[in-house]
């Protein structure tokens, strides 16, 4: 992955992490625990990938799609 990319993508998922796990950090703290979730996660799913194949690809868009529809019944479809 460009880094670039790495920072944009960590410092998304690093807000995200951080709101719903009610942390409060400053900009550099929740970017640094974005990138590094990212790079964990990537990493693992690279290895889950390359074990099981495309199930855990799979698996892993399902349990995606579930947290997408228990985030749209918990906060926009009130």
């Amino acid at each position: 992955m460009p880094i670039l990319i790495l920072i944009v993508i960590g410092a998304a998922a690093g807000f995200l992490a951080t709101r719903f796990m009610r942390v409060q950090t400053d900009v550099p703290t929740t970017i640094a625990i974005g990138v590094g979730g990212a790079l964990l996660g990537w990493l693992i799913l690279r290895f889950l990938v390359s074990i099981t194949g495309w199930v855990a690809a799979f698996v892993g868009a399902v349990i995606g799609a579930m947290a997408l529809i228990w985030l749209w019944q918990k906060y926009i479809s009130k």
